[in-house]
């Protein structure tokens, strides 16, 4: 079993700056995928950036060269960076990892980015 608990979310005007933090019950290691989506109303939900064990990140393209995955192993937590923030990112943003085949997803951290 898996938790994610996910935080960092909020109020921002566009061009502001957030940093997400999803905390793991398991070492991130453990994880053969970690990742963050988003889901906007109306829409479907949507990958926004992820890594696989070893491996190097990947992002959508619309947060390019604005958002930035990381991690801290000793804290078991993943980081998502996101600056020059726009409208458009305007969305519940979920963590997500997959364990031993199952993919686990934490409860969402709403953010917000006003005009």
């Amino acid at each position: 079993q898996v938790q994610l608990v996910e935080s960092g979310g909020g109020l921002v005007q566009a061009g502001g700056s957030l940093r997400l933090s999803c905390v793991a019950s398991r070492s991130i290691g453990s994880f053969n995928f970690m990742g963050w989506y988003r889901q906007a109303p109306g829409k479907q939900r949507e990958v926004v950036a992820g890594f696989s064990s070893g491996g190097s990140p990947n992002y959508v393209d619309s947060v390019k060269g604005r958002f930035t995955i990381s991690s801290d192993n000793a804290k078991n937590t993943m980081y998502l960076q996101m600056n020059g923030l726009k409208p458009d990112d305007t969305a519940v943003y979920y963590c997500n990892a997959l364990y031993f085949g199952y993919y686990y997803w934490g409860q969402g951290t709403q953010v917000t980015v006003s005009s």
